[in-house]
């Protein structure tokens, strides 16, 4: 069994992926021409192009752009069957979606309408695809200057079902995590997982803060955990989970280069890693692809892929159900490459 082949048959679970950020050319070039009156490019090249970032603030430009076309609950169906059709095709069986709910509101999207439009989308892309979805609702900076109570209100009335916490994503350096401890702690008294973004584009320090203050049970990306060491032991002791996205890094260029990634300083350290593609739309990849540049860059065979899907299947907020489907899967594809 090559090593493509046993990537794709891996079942996975994606536990970072953002629902604007995530849609395809296609499913971007077809809302953007469904609504007229946009600045997102309606030719595929020029499309292609205007992915390319030139640092994390144009990004969230660009990003906001997109956003801006989901003015409709058919809008927020065409993303997640769009997404749930991808995932499928990288072998994702469940993948818990970060969604900016208090982006949509200003764009005509209400609060019963989305949630409306996210249970429908789920309960179609499980029957249509085989791809379980659940809900992160992030606190996106800087849209929501009431340190993420907006949010925080949307999902404590709303929901939808498949919600599993309270992220923060967005801006980094201009809206410490510590910033945000009241609106986490409420969540998590709600029963909300707490699963921040932190340490993208700022330093350790925001990581421990996110630990610290909003009780983290995951953090988003990270990457930053190495210059600490430590952090990284505390990371290693707790079993924190961090959800690394090694395309994502480069293009917002969160890192200089692929090479220069932390990803193999954090697995020789011992920090539990997951893989993720976080804005694969957006930045051309998939998860597939994902697990293949750990394999040609820094040298993962497969039993340390495998442990990577496993350390997501672990990660997930799911079912135990599920959970336990993954893990069998994992080791059955092991043990058929092994007997090859």
């Amino acid at each position: 069994m090559g090593i493509e082949e046993f990537i794709a048959a891996l079942p996975k679970a994606e536990l970072h992926v953002h629902l604007v950020g995530a849609a395809s050319l296609d499913t971007v070039l077809e809302l953007s021409r469904r609504h007229s009156r946009t600045l997102v490019p309606k030719d595929r090249a020029e499309l292609a192009r205007y992915y390319e970032f030139t640092d994390f603030p144009h990004f969230i430009n660009v990003y906001s752009a997109v956003n801006k076309l989901v003015t409709t609950p058919d809008d927020v169906r065409t993303m997640l069957l769009g997404l749930a059709h991808d995932l499928a095709a990288n072998n994702v069986r469940y993948a818990e979606v970060t969604v900016s709910a208090i982006a949509h509101f200003p764009y005509g999207t209400g609060p019963e309408a989305l949630s409306e439009a996210l249970v429908d989308g789920r309960r179609r892309a499980l029957a249509e695809h085989g791809v379980e979805l659940a809900w992160i609702f992030d606190v996106p900076m800087p849209s929501d200057l009431r340190e993420g109570y907006s949010t925080l209100e949307y999902v404590l009335d709303q929901r939808p079902e498949g919600t599993v916490g309270l992220g923060l994503a967005g801006l980094e350096a201009p809206y410490p995590r510590a910033g945000f401890k009241a609106a986490f702690q409420e969540a998590r008294a709600a029963g909300l997982r707490s699963l921040p973004h932190a340490g993208e584009t700022t330093g350790p320090e925001e990581i421990w803060a996110a630990l610290e203050d909003l009780c983290a049970e995951r953090i988003g990306h990270g990457v930053s955990a190495v210059d600490d060491d430590r952090l990284l032991k505390h990371l290693v002791e707790t079993g924190i989970p961090l959800e690394v996205s090694l395309t994502s890094n480069v293009c917002t260029k969160a890192v200089a280069s692929l090479a220069e990634h932390s990803l193999p300083r954090l697995l020789d350290a011992g920090v539990t890693v997951t893989l993720n593609t976080d804005d694969p739309g957006m930045f051309g990849t998939n998860l597939n692809r994902e697990y293949l540049l750990a394999h040609e860059v820094f040298g993962l065979g497969r039993p340390e892929l495998a442990e990577l899907a496993r350390n997501a299947a672990r990660a997930a907020f799911c079912s135990e159900q599920t959970r336990s489907g993954l893990l069998k899967g994992i080791d059955a594809v092991e043990r058929a490459a092994a007997e090859q």
